[in-house]
C-alpha cells in the first residue's frame, strides 16, 4: 500500500495477510513487514489478531532488531482491549530497561496519555528526554515526538512552560505553534460566523493532522540503489555488462547523490537510499524470471528493497555518518555540494 491510498480504499485484513506473506519469502525483513501487517490489523479492528503477531515476533529464535519497540506496540494494543494490567506490566518493563531508540518510550507515553494516566505518561515521555536528548541543542528528528508529546501532556496537566518545552518550541515546523496545537481549553470555532476564527480554526485543524500524519505514517521512500565497493566489484565480476550502468564505485557514489539532489529539488519527499547484495539481487531476478544482467531491473529491485523497510532516508541528519560509507560526517562527504564547473 502507498502512503497516498486513501484509507477508505484499503482492505486492512487482506492487506495484513500479504503481508504476512511476503514476510515468508524474506525471512530476513520479516520483522518489520509483520510489524506492519499488525498494524493493520489493528485498524481493522482484529486486535487479538494482531497480538499473536507480535507474540510470534517475540518467540522468534532470531534476535530482533528492536525488541522494545514490538512490546510496546504490543502493550498498547493490549490496553485497547481490556488487557490494561498486562500492558502496565510491559510499560514498566519497558521503562526499566531504557531502550536507546525513542520509538518505543513514544509509544508507551502515549498509551499512558490515552487512557487519562497522564502522570505517569509526563514521567515517561521526561525520562526518555533526558537519556536520549540530554543537553544536545539539535535533538535528532527521531527524538522530536518525545518532546511534542512531553509539551502536549505538560500543557494538559496545566504545568509551566520549562527548558524541554523551550526546545520543543524551537525543533516545531508546522505553522501552529505548540501552545496553540496543544491547548486543551481551545473554544471549537467551526460553528463560529466569524470568517477569521474559522480560517483559523482551519489552519489548526490542519497542522494537528499534519502531525498525526507524519507521526504515524510508515511510508516507504523514493529509493535509489547503492552498492558497497565490495559487493559492485562482485556483481561486474559476475554480470560484467552492467559496467555501462556503474563505470567505477566512486562514479556510481557520486550519481546517487546526483540523482537523489535531483528529485528533492524536483519537489519529491521522502526520498532514501536502499544497499544492494549479489545474492539478493540473484534471487529477485529468478523471482521475476528476468536475467540479472537487465539493467531495467535494478530499479525494480530497488523498490522492493524500499517497501521491505531496508531504507535509510536522505539526507542524513545533522553531524550523521554519510550514507556511502566512509565513516565520515555527511557533510565532510556527499553533503558537500559539487563545486561549479566554470
Amino acid at each position: 500500500m502507498r502512503p497516498d491510498t486513501p484509507a477508505a480504499d484499503v482492505d486492512h485484513a487482506a492487506e495484513a495477510a500479504r503481508l504476512q506473506r511476503t514476510a515468508a519469502l524474506y525471512p530476513e525483513d520479516a520483522e518489520a513487514l509483520l510489524l506492519r501487517a499488525a498494524a493493520h490489523l489493528e485498524v481493522s479492528g482484529d486486535r487479538t489478531a494482531a497480538t499473536t503477531l507480535y507474540d510470534r515476533l517475540l518467540a522468534s529464535p532470531d534476535d530482533l532488531d528492536n525488541p522494545h519497540l514490538v512490546r510496546a506496540l504490543k502493550a498498547a494494543n493490549l490496553w485497547e482491549y481490556g488487557h490494561a494490567a498486562e500492558a502496565r506490566a510491559i510499560i514498566d518493563g519497558i521503562r526499566t530497561t531504557a531502550p536507546r531508540d525513542p520509538a518505543p518510550w513514544v509509544i508507551v507515553a502515549e498509551a499512558l496519555e490515552a487512557h487519562d494516566e497522564l502522570d505517569a505518561a509526563h514521567s515517561t515521555f521526561t525520562e526518555a528526554a533526558e537519556l536520549l536528548i540530554a543537553d544536545t541543542e539539535h535533538p535528532p528528528q527521531a527524538t522530536h515526538p518525545l518532546l511534542f508529546g512531553r509539551h502536549r501532556v505538560r500543557r494538559k496537566l496545566g504545568a509551566d512552560h520549562d527548558t524541554w518545552d523551550t526546545l520543543a518550541d524551537s525543533v516545531n515546523t508546522l505553522p501552529v505553534s505548540l501552545d496553540e496545537l496543544h491547548d486543551p481549553t481551545r473554544v471549537w470555532s467551526l460553528g463560529s460566523e466569524n470568517p477569521a476564527e474559522l480560517r483559523a480554526e482551519i489552519t489548526r485543524l490542519r497542522a494537528e493532522l499534519g502531525a498525526y500524519r507524519q507521526a504515524l505514517s510508515r511510508p516507504f521512500p523514493v529509493a535509489v540503489l547503492h552498492w558497497s565497493a565490495t559487493e559492485l566489484d562482485e556483481l561486474l565480476a559476475s554480470y560484467p555488462s552492467l559496467s555501462s550502468e556503474y563505470p567505477s564505485h566512486a562514479a556510481h557514489l557520486d550519481a546517487i547523490e546526483a540523482a537523489l539532489r535531483e528529485l528533492s529539488a524536483s519537489g519529491t519527499s521522502n526520498l532514501g537510499i536502499v544497499s544492494g547484495t549479489v545474492p539478493s539481487y540473484e534471487a529477485f531476478a529468478a523471482a521475476e524470471g528476468t536475467s540479472p544482467t537487465d539493467a531495467a531491473l535494478l530499479p525494480q529491485y530497488a523498490t522492493t528493497l524500499a517497501a521491505r523497510g531496508r531504507a535509510v532516508p536522505w539526507p542524513p541528519e545533522q553531524g550523521a555518518e554519510c550514507w556511502c560509507g566512509t565513516g565520515k560526517t555527511y557533510g565532510e562527504c556527499h553533503g558537500t555540494p559539487p563545486v561549479p564547473v566554470s
